[in-house]
């Protein structure tokens, strides 16, 4: 697989337009995972910055791009026990962003049918967070309703990313479709 730090799903018949497009913006790669690319840039903010005024000039994009996730973290499993201890390790580096605040985890996966659990695995990561916060005496809470940050973990085959967006950033970025 590839060095990745974006995952960017398209919608149908915007493969080719929203290929050449990225291209100017990072290494861009096809996955096995049909309208799924997956790039590295070397700068998250402008990268996202450029994705905001592209669309901002252009709205008809949103019939391109579906959703663009930058991630902060990535990681390579082999099993779902693996995933599950990676994930764990990736996420518990968030505790100090959410200290306090209203989040929940979101995931996408790609792969590994039948053998991770999306909802399974954000459940488990929800209650990682919500121990560790409650331990460092700035409890948070679980909520879908205006959250202060959304945990996203994003897989595509056996690799994962993962990244935390503030109520901010999901309200500049909304082509960042988390919810």
């Amino acid at each position: 697989m590839f060095d990745w730090n974006v995952v960017v799903n398209l919608h149908e018949h915007g493969f080719k337009r929203a290929f050449k497009l990225l291209q100017g913006l990072g290494a861009v790669y096809t996955t096995d995972f049909l309208n799924v690319l997956v790039m590295k840039v070397s700068n998250i903010p402008r990268f996202l910055e450029t994705i905001e005024v592209w669309i901002s000039e252009d709205p008809s994009l949103l019939k391109l791009i579906a959703r663009v996730v930058p991630v902060t973290s990535t990681f390579s499993f082999q099993s779902a026990k693996e995933f599950k201890s990676s994930a764990r390790k990736a996420v518990l580096q968030l505790v100090p962003q959410l200290a306090g605040k209203g989040f929940f985890v979101r995931m996408h996966r790609r792969g590994f049918k039948g053998r991770i659990s999306s909802l399974d695995e954000e459940r488990f990561l929800d209650e990682i967070l919500l121990k560790e916060l409650e331990k460092t005496g700035f409890p948070g809470h679980i909520t879908f309703e205006n959250p202060d940050a959304i945990v996203v973990v994003e897989t595509v085959g056996q690799q994962a990313g993962l990244s935390c967006w503030s109520r901010e950033n999901l309200q500049r970025y909304p082509f960042l479709n988390l919810k």
